[in-house]
């Protein structure tokens, strides 16, 4: 499948997040630094990881729900909104790096391998791996507190749903490290891992809370979860299949990473159950992080041969068909709708 376009439907959100972000980090960083200037090298850092990249997908979703409710697509609490998924976003990801022992994200160093290098160039006592460690961790909370302030003033609704996202979250995260420790996940674990880890936070989630922020959340929900369910479990099992095939240049990440680190993926689960003889043997090799890169390309090798890649890829082009003809019936607006399908063809085939 070739790999879509950024859509205008996301271009057309990015913007306004992206500068409601930079507005409240540039804040922020001018806040603390009057206090101390040793503040500064933790504020610049969240700045640096979420204001230099990222697909926006979060905010995206949750503004062409509000739209599609009705809500004004220049509304301030919608660009509120996004720019705090944006903030969680980064919190999930940067605590993920630390748990993951993960070296880059987008192509550079995560966060607690920078702040493990300062400690180490500068000599300072005690261990730089904890050091960086611990920095990331207090960088990731920080995200989490800016996230939480952008949506205090959101319906007690839109909140109630941004709290439950938040838990689902964790909850998926913590089966993702029990599942990576534990290896050999079945395929209806790491199916639920997938949608409480990712799924639902990166799509179906924010369609709510944009809904709530219109005060149609319970008209809508069904019609939105009828999208956003088989379209999350399509973006996560993207995310599977570039974390095994993806491209370095494209990812910002090493070729195999979810290999070497284990994770619990459908892909992976179903290869697990097909593969024998040589083939097993070879999947045996995961979750090493040792894995070099002709162990990656055999690993590889064996998810083609045993047909899991391509029952992954026709399984996300069912649910990808499937989200888009559940808006069909969706009562929404026509703007929303055109925007939606549009995000759903890029979610399918995207290879970042």
């Amino acid at each position: 499948m070739t790999p879509a376009a950024v859509p205008a439907a996301l271009r057309r959100v990015a913007g306004p997040v992206e500068g409601r972000l930079r507005e409240v980090l540039d804040a922020e960083a001018r806040r603390w630094r009057e206090v101390d200037a040793d503040l500064a090298a933790p504020l610049d850092a969240l700045a640096r990881f979420v204001l230099a990249g990222g697909k926006r997908l979060r905010p995206a979703f949750c503004h062409w729900a509000y739209v599609g409710a009705g809500g004004s697509p220049d509304d301030q609490a919608v660009v509120d909104a996004g720019a705090a998924f944006e903030l969680l976003h980064a919190f999930a990801l940067v605590h993920d790096d630390v748990m993951d022992g993960s070296l880059t994200r987008r192509g550079e160093r995560t966060v607690h391998v920078e702040f493990d290098s300062t400690h180490a160039d500068a000599t300072w006592r005690g261990e730089s791996r904890r050091f960086g460690e611990g920095v990331a961790i207090l960088i990731g909370d920080l995200a989490e507190v800016f996230a939480d302030r952008l949506m205090t003033g959101a319906p007690a609704q839109a909140f109630s749903v941004w709290n439950e996202l938040k838990i689902e979250l964790n909850v998926g995260q913590y089966l993702d490290v029990l599942g990576t420790a534990r290896g050999g996940t079945d395929l209806a674990t790491a199916r639920r891992i997938a949608r409480y880890k990712s799924g639902k936070y990166t799509i179906e989630r924010p369609l709510h809370v944009g809904a709530a922020l219109a005060g149609r959340l319970d008209e809508l929900a069904p019609a939105l979860s009828a999208y956003g369910d088989p379209l999350g479990e399509a973006f996560q099992l993207r995310d599977d299949i570039l974390g095994a095939f993806g491209d370095q240049a494209r990812t910002g990440k090493p070729v195999g990473d979810d290999l070497r680190e284990g994770k619990p993926t459908p892909l992976l689960a179903i290869a697990t159950e097909r593969a024998e003889g040589t083939d097993a043997a070879v999947l045996d090799r995961v979750g090493r992080p040792d894995l070099g890169a002709d162990d990656v390309a055999a690993i590889q090798g064996v998810l083609e041969r045993c047909g899991a890649r391509a029952e992954i890829e026709a399984r996300i082009a069912a649910l990808t068909v499937d989200a888009v003809t559940a808006l069909d019936a969706a009562p929404l607006t026509a703007p929303a709708v055109r925007a939606l399908r549009q995000l759903a063809a890029y979610v399918g085939s995207r290879d970042t």
